[in-house]
């Protein structure tokens, strides 16, 4: 049977460390949008205290989870256990996006390896907590990490990316802004003009 708990446990904190992937829900407002649902891995979430986590926000091709958190502050992110006992948490609250341009951004930095794909820190506090059994889900083995966008970053560069983030990462699918100009990257906010 699920239980809700006030705070992230220690004992919460440590399962959750274990995992090797999480997962990241997100809706707009509006009633025909998209709700999207996005896997995250790579070492890149961390638990702050009994009530927040973070985790790194890396450049890809899709903004959804940045625009819907700005737009209206919604977010779910889910942890299953692939491999031992099974189990489910989920961590239900609001999100903020900060960004390197943000004085907040170096304090929560900290936390994580430095990536050069990283566009934003995505910080929630979070307002339920649960777990469930989680007997449906398979039992599969980690192989390792994938590094495939850091040699991605590191080929398409500073300035790549920041073109690369101007000409996906402006709007989400449903037109909702994503990132905004100033957030882009280093240096212009339109990569095109001089």
């Amino acid at each position: 049977m699920g239980k809700t708990f006030e705070i992230i446990t220690s004992e919460l904190k440590s399962w959750i460390e274990l995992q090797k992937v999480f997962f990241v829900a997100t809706a707009p407002l509006a009633a025909n949008g998209n709700v999207n649902c996005s896997p995250k891995g790579g070492d890149t979430l961390r638990v702050l205290d009994g009530n927040r986590v973070a985790y790194l926000d890396l450049t890809g091709s899709g903004i959804e989870t940045v625009a819907h958190v700005q737009e209206n502050g919604r977010i779910a992110i889910m942890f299953c256990a692939f491999e031992g006992p099974p189990k489910i948490v989920r961590l239900h609250g609001k999100g903020e996006v900060v960004y390197p341009a943000n004085e907040a951004f170096k304090a929560l930095s900290v936390n994580f390896r430095e990536h050069l794909a990283a566009r934003a820190i995505v910080l929630v506090t979070v307002t339920r907590i649960s777990d469930s059994c989680g007997f449906g889900v398979p039992l599969m083995s980690f192989l390792g990490e994938r590094d495939l966008i850091g040699k991605w970053a590191e080929k398409t560069g500073r300035e790549g990316l920041q073109r690369y983030r101007f000409e996906k990462n402006r709007q989400s699918i449903d037109g909702i802004e994503g990132l905004r100009a100033p957030n882009m990257g280093p240096g212009l906010a339109d990569p095109r003009h001089g």
